[in-house]
């Protein structure tokens, strides 16, 4: 077995979540998927293709239905992008590795903007790469990056700048002048940027497309840049597995043979229910945006009202990321709420060594009122249990 798989940290996120299964009484904000389940004019495309027969292998880049679905999804928001620069990938995860196998190999430099979710760090790592690390900073609970930190990390030895914006778990989300000096900076040293942008839609302030700020607003289709989207979030398809990649158009051949290689193609009947999604978004993604914006804006004062706590409302995304005052590891803290309190969070050590002792909170609820009672039962729980 190799030794990189062997070193391999087990997600801290499950480590809190296996703490509490079987138990009913716990409420379980761990993981970053919405209770409510996926809309039925999705999930009757996709009865309706297995009632076809359609259970057979599709093209290795996806059903050319799909294909030209994204292709004009994407090109309303971002300008054209042709169905020549589409993939279709079985989620999310398997569009970032297979990002990841095309363009890095053993001993690569990669740069990552942190804290983030550990998929994006671990993945290159899988691959051999010598990942480096830019944080972002917290500044009265909202997290910041240092621009020109991250510019002096980014050299002409740096094979991939991976960045996750809007941001999971922060919230923090990237500006367009950002945005384009960090492009201007990697043409000039000739740098992949990996762009991780499943929650896009999921984008709080008013824009003029619906969606936080994209590197494809601003590059050329032969810029070296890969953007990653998922269904999960913007849908409510997150056990579907099923995503995209955007790439140069002269990627695309050789992403396909790498999907061959790695799972064949997604399920057609998975595929069917991603076109009906998207032909449909609009009776979906605005109502997604808004319910998670009152569900944020019902947890986030709470929060503030509790004393000891940090934490500052996400601009994007579907997570509230908070410090306790005096529980420096949040590990421990996390499986103390579990077992102590019936609440699941996920531990902010799973995304960082300098997001120990802070707390990510998936305010994705059906009932906010499931916020209202974690909240009362973190604060029971505060005053019982005091500084760990």
């Amino acid at each position: 077995m190799r030794q990189v798989i062997q070193n391999l940290e087990e997600s801290r996120i499950r480590e809190v979540a296996n703490a509490g299964i079987g138990r009913s009484d716990v409420l379980a904000f761990w993981f970053g998927e919405s209770d409510e389940v996926t809309p039925d004019f999705i999930r009757q495309a996709a009865i309706e293709s297995l009632q076809r027969g359609e259970t057979f292998y599709s093209h290795n880049l996806g059903l050319p239905e799909l294909r030209e679905a994204i292709s004009d999804y994407m090109s309303a928001r971002h300008g054209p992008i042709g169905v020549e620069r589409v993939a279709v990938t079985s989620g999310g995860v398997n569009a970032l590795m297979l990002a990841i196998q095309l363009l890095v190999d053993a001993g690569d430099e990669v740069v990552a903007v942190t804290p983030v979710w550990p998929n994006l760090t671990a993945q290159p790592a899988i691959m051999g790469a010598r990942v480096k690390c830019v944080s972002l900073a917290p500044l009265d609970g909202a997290w910041t990056l240092d621009m020109n930190a991250l510019l002096e990390a980014v050299t002409a030895s740096t094979k991939v700048l991976i960045i996750n914006a809007p941001n999971n778990p922060t919230g923090w989300t990237l500006e367009r002048d950002a945005q384009q000096r960090i492009l201007d900076h990697c043409r000039r040293t000739g740098t992949w940027i990996l762009a991780d942008e499943v929650y896009e839609r999921l984008y709080f302030e008013p824009t003029s497309n619906g969606c936080a700020p994209s590197f494809l607003d601003l590059a050329r289709p032969d810029d070296r840049l890969v953007v990653v989207h998922s269904f999960s979030k913007s849908f409510f398809m997150t056990g579907w597995r099923l995503g995209w990649l955007v790439m140069p158009p002269a990627m695309t051949q050789h992403m396909g043979k790498l999907i061959e290689f790695n799972t064949s193609c997604a399920s057609v009947f998975t595929q069917r229910a991603g076109v009906a999604a998207l032909l449909r978004t609009d009776e979906v993604t605005p109502r997604v945006v808004a319910h998670l914006k009152a569900c944020r804006d019902t947890l986030i004062p709470l929060l503030q009202t509790i004393p000891g706590v940090q934490v500052a409302p996400a601009r994007g995304g579907m997570y509230a990321f908070f410090r306790l005052a005096g529980f420096d590891d949040s590990l421990t803290t996390a499986k103390r709420l579990v077992l102590e309190a019936g609440l699941g969070l996920a531990p902010g050590e799973a995304f960082a060594p300098e997001a120990q002792g802070w707390l990510r909170w998936c305010f994705a609820s059906r009932d906010p009122q499931r916020l209202v009672q974690g909240v009362e039962r973190l604060k029971r729980w505060l005053v019982a249990a005091g500084p760990g």
